[in-house]
């Protein structure tokens, strides 16, 4: 069914409101221990929290930071300062105390919520906010890109950003009788659950939330509630596929896997087709981009499902352009440029790094890639990565491609390291399908010299039980050049 609620009040606030009215007592999300909020209880809850918040004077313009864990609390925290005009900063929990501060000054909150208790705290018994006058240019969300150098930066997301999203993942049509199980497989401070608030309330979903994300649980929910669809990244995935019981369990119930945050490695992808017997979607996407952006097809032939990040999705275009904005001949690498309605609407009080992101209409998004032959997107790596050896550049992303197509490679990261007479080299940082029987440098590069040229092909290996990521299930590129 097609949205026909009115626009007269904010996005979020009015899907909830309908939201409660077409879906009651369905359970909208499930924590761990088995409690539960409804759709009508989220909506009263998050009234009663909005009057709280009124009351200690937060409204239009003010941030409220959230650095709880991703639970019920967090979702009634963030309706509510939606339906009294504050935008919330999510700040994920599992940062250290250094770099949560370091959030904290950028967003510079009215107020800061650290836990559950804060959040009922601040609950009104029977209260209800004023009503909201909507604008669609009001800060709703700030999201925090997930880079691992520099100082954070918080994307800025409106109303009319918000409704873009929803209105590209599903043309703004609302569930039906039948409940969609679902897992919420990120921290709820990612732009994958910011954004896409609205689609899931108006999908009439219910979410099933983990204390913390472990292979074995999440199968085990999978299985129990026979969801249809695996989200998540990569790292994750394979995860799942170490799971030593995971041939033994009945997944007839997962008809796709869909992921995006972290690239996927064309052998992760078949392994992963072939063990669960889905579809795996490959989603290209950025913080900034609003979490929407490119796609591999399901059903797509292995050229498309392994080496690339698909098309884009209806409503949204991309260009891969040079370093002066000019877009390069058909099949060239050059910078990945996104635009549609759901591209952020700034840094929060950034205007220069807005300035370098955001130009006539473009996001750059700093990802190199190339359009194949099928109107493909291929990554080939970030600007930031690329090396340079003995006057040839190297994209670790591609070399990593091949490498971990080796039998005795369970994951690989390429980092250059300095080096006197070709300026950079590339060293392969593997973690071995086997501790006892690792592969040698000679093996990674006899595996490789067909598909790479030579001074594509790693000069050293360093042997790792587990590559480093980041606190959102990226690859640490940092951590592995302080490795080597």
């Amino acid at each position: 069914m097609v949205d026909d609620t009115p626009r007269s009040a904010p996005l979020l606030p009015t899907v909830v409101a309908e939201a409660a009215r077409r879906f009651g007592e369905r359970p909208a999300f499930i924590e761990a221990d088995g409690a539960a909020i409804s759709y009508g209880e989220l909506h009263q809850r998050s009234d009663e929290v909005a009057a709280g918040l009124a009351r200690a004077g937060v409204g239009p313009g003010a941030v409220v930071a959230l650095t709880l864990t991703s639970d019920v609390a967090y979702v009634v925290a963030y309706v509510a300062a939606a339906k009294v005009g504050a935008a919330t900063a999510g700040i994920n929990p599992r940062l250290t105390p250094p770099e949560q501060a370091r959030a904290l000054d950028v967003a510079e909150p009215a107020l800061v919520l650290a836990d559950a208790a804060a959040v009922h705290a601040l609950a009104v018994r029977g209260g209800r906010p004023e009503p909201l006058a909507a604008d669609p240019d009001r800060a709703v969300a700030l999201v925090f890109t997930s880079g691992t150098t520099g100082q954070p930066k918080a994307a800025r997301f409106t109303d009319r950003q918000l409704a873009a999203v929803r209105r590209i993942d599903s043309g703004d049509r609302w569930g039906d009788a039948t409940p969609v199980p679902m897992l919420a497989a990120t921290q709820f401070a990612h732009v994958g659950f910011t954004t896409k608030l609205p689609w899931y309330l108006a999908l009439g979903s219910t979410t099933h939330l983990l204390r913390r994300w472990r292979a074995a649980d999440v199968l085990d929910l999978v299985e129990r509630e026979r969801i249809a669809t695996i989200g998540g990244v990569a790292p994750q995935v394979a995860l799942l596929l170490r799971d030593p019981g995971l041939d033994q369990r009945d997944l007839s119930c997962v008809r796709s896997l869909v992921v995006g945050g972290a690239p996927s490695p064309p052998a992760l992808v078949a392994e992963a087709r072939r063990r669960f017997g889905a579809g795996y979607s490959i989603r290209y996407s950025s913080t900034e981009s609003g979490g929407v952006g490119t796609g591999t097809a399901l059903d797509a032939p292995e050229r498309e499902a392994l080496h690339t990040v698909g098309r884009p999705w209806p409503g949204i275009e991309v260009d891969v352009r040079d370093d002066a904005g000019r877009p390069v001949a058909a099949g060239e690498v050059g910078e990945v440029c996104l635009r549609s309605a759901a591209v952020m609407a700034g840094y929060w009080r950034d205007p220069e790094a807005t300035a370098v992101a955001l130009r006539d209409g473009w996001l750059h998004t700093g990802d190199l890639g190339r359009i194949d032959d099928d109107r493909c997107l291929v990554l080939v790596g970030r600007k930031t990565e690329m090396f340079i050896r003995g006057g040839y550049n190297v994209f670790p992303v591609e070399v990593e491609a091949v490498l971990g197509t080796h039998p005795g490679v369970r994951a690989v990261a390429v980092v250059p390291r300095a080096d006197d007479v070709m300026g950079e080299i590339g060293v392969a940082v593997v973690v071995p399908a086997h501790a006892d029987a690792p592969p040698t440098l000679d093996d990674l590069r006899a595996h490789a010299g067909s598909s790479l040229s030579h001074h594509k092909l790693p000069e050293d290996v360093v042997l790792v039980a587990e590559l480093p990521l980041t606190a959102m299930q990226k690859l640490d590129r940092r951590a592995l050049k302080a490795l080597v």
